[in-house]
């Protein structure tokens, strides 16, 4: 089937449609637990910082520039047009920086996997050597704000290195070194690492940071409140429209904000059309256990080249964050209760005497093209901005991106825009993944729906959950510990597609764009800003 029939397949649906002390499994949840025997199964970063309480948008507003999303991304862009002359308004549907931003490992650099070699390959030289002076460029940035603005925040310089245990890509980070120096980065290649295991190649990045991110953050919150910037919590945006003066963003208790420049940092873009970014991106979701080795553990950097991934980022002098164990959001073949503890088995190998300290999980967007959207959303809606498909290296791409968006609404020009270009529609360079995305969009909003459930209501376990035949129609259930039933209509409020069900996290995630629910059919993750259909 060529790609072109595949889309009008897809329209025709979308026309329908505190330290820990240790770590247990129970009935496959795996979690951290504290001194006094509580779940706490949040990031280090959330666990050692609180952030400033606002209100929610609760009557009409006028301004200039509607920031939505008060993540990194849109936190950074507000600060960027500070004293500008212009009044901004920041909204999120939770709390200040309570989505991904949250659940980063919060590095700084601009080393996003061996990457450069590919873009220069694909796209040509000078693009790949804008790419890397734009990151390269956001480390000093960061640096700049938290001098200028006298915040502590942990930051740290360090190196960054990707690493193989493989023979595979010995070769292939030896081209990567070689191609990195040429783009102006004195990148090393190395053979030695301070992980207790051996390593067969490793490209090294100087000068690159970390830091506590919330602390970095929460305070640039507590300038824009001191510039007057209107900031609104759990006020979800449900609608973008187009009014006589600008735009009209409403949100889900009927306020609104009319705005003549409007800026979605909601990491994925909440309006489909015309940007039509979820033809040309995937979510992908990975997890993170925080350890304390009790021996030598490294001072810099590291991530695998090979897959599984295997991340190591330090926390001074004490801690340890290991990440990995990923896979497409929604993916119902994977076996994801096993994602923390692959990645606990693996800590307690290389560092016997490990305590489990923390454990989280994120996602992030990825682009078919491996290179982050930011820019207009459209042409036809001219003023709009977003900024998505970090390929989970938001640290320094979101800086890149608010320099990009509050350049443009300020009418400057900035010499990264073309290589982010947002309205760009050219996914094709990667034929396998596009056609894979298209595969399981088909699937899930066609096959699935007409395919009969291998279980039915009567076999759903206590603390399990999946999607049932019951009275000849699909359902959606879960089944507390104690036995209370939660039902739903299985279909994603975003385009349609089938939910699947995630035992490890107890969520209804989306196999096409990635929204994500409760058990309950609450949202939690965009592109989605409905809740799901509950069924009595």
């Amino acid at each position: 089937m060529s790609h072109m029939i595949a889309i009008t397949i897809i329209n025709k649906f979308f026309k329908r449609q505190q330290m820990y002390i240790c770590c247990f499994l129970h009935k496959n949840k795996f979690y951290a637990k504290n001194n006094n025997g509580d779940k706490m199964n949040n990031s280090y970063w959330v666990e050692t910082t609180k952030g400033p309480q606002f209100n929610k948008l609760e009557k009409n507003i006028e301004t200039d520039i509607c920031v939505i999303g008060a993540g990194i991304t849109g936190i950074s862009t507000a600060y960027m047009l500070l004293n500008k002359g212009l009044n901004i308004c920041l909204i999120d549907k939770g709390e200040i920086c309570s989505g991904v931003t949250e659940n980063t490992t919060a590095k700084i650099t601009s080393q996003h996997g061996l990457i450069y070699k590919y873009l220069q390959e694909t796209f040509g030289k000078e693009y790949a050597r804008k790419y890397l002076q734009s990151n390269e460029e956001a480390i000093k940035g960061i640096k700049k704000i938290i001098d200028t603005e006298n915040i502590s925040c942990d930051f740290e310089k360090t190196t960054n290195c990707i690493y193989t245990c493989k023979d595979e890509y010995i070769d292939t980070i030896t081209e990567e070194v070689e191609t990195v120096k040429e783009l102006g980065v004195n990148a090393k290649l190395i053979k030695k690492v301070e992980l207790p295991f051996d390593i067969k190649n490793g490209i090294e990045f100087p000068n690159q940071a970390k830091f506590h991110p919330l602390k970095y953050l929460y305070a640039i919150v507590e300038i824009l409140k001191k510039n007057d910037i209107q900031i609104f919590t759990n006020s979800r945006v449900v609608e973008i429209k187009h009014d006589s003066d600008g735009y009209k963003i409403e949100t889900e208790n009927g306020s609104t904000v009319l705005s003549k420049y409007v800026v979605m940092a909601t990491h994925y873009p909440i309006k489909n059309f015309p940007g039509m970014h979820f033809l040309k991106m995937y979510q992908d979701r990975s997890y993170a256990i925080m350890i304390k080795p009790n021996q030598k553990f490294p001072k810099n950097m590291y991530i695998s080249a090979e897959t599984p991934i295997a991340s190591f980022r330090p926390i001074n002098d004490e801690f340890l964050i290991i990440g990995g164990s990923d896979h497409k959001t929604g993916d119902n073949t994977k076996d994801l209760d096993t994602c923390y503890e692959s990645l606990e088995k693996y800590a307690k190998e290389i560092y016997p005497n490990a305590e489990i300290k923390n454990i989280w999980a994120t996602q992030d967007c990825v682009s078919l093209d491996k290179v982050p959207y930011i820019g207009n959303f459209s042409k036809l809606m001219p003023n709009i901005y977003i900024a998505t498909g970090y390929k989970k290296w938001g640290m320094t791409t979101s800086y890149v991106a608010a320099k990009i968006i509050s350049d443009k609404i300020l009418g400057k020009e900035n010499q990264y825009e073309e290589i982010y270009k947002a309205t760009r529609f050219a996914p094709l360079k990667n034929y396998k993944e596009f056609g894979n995305m298209l595969k399981q969009t088909i699937y899930s909003l066609a096959i699935n729906k007409i395919k009969i459930p291998e279980t039915f209501f009567e076999n759903i376990e206590k603390d399990s959950g999946g999607v049932v035949e019951y009275e000849g129609k699909k359902i959606g259930v879960y089944k507390n510990e104690n036995g209370e039933t939660f039902v739903i209509e299985p279909y994603c409020t975003h385009l349609g597609c089938e939910l699947s069900w995630n035992n490890l996290e107890k969520t209804w995630d989306c196999p096409c764009h990635g929204s994500r629910y409760t058990y309950e059919g609450k949202v939690i993750t965009e592109p989605t800003v409905k809740d799901l259909n509950k069924i009595e």
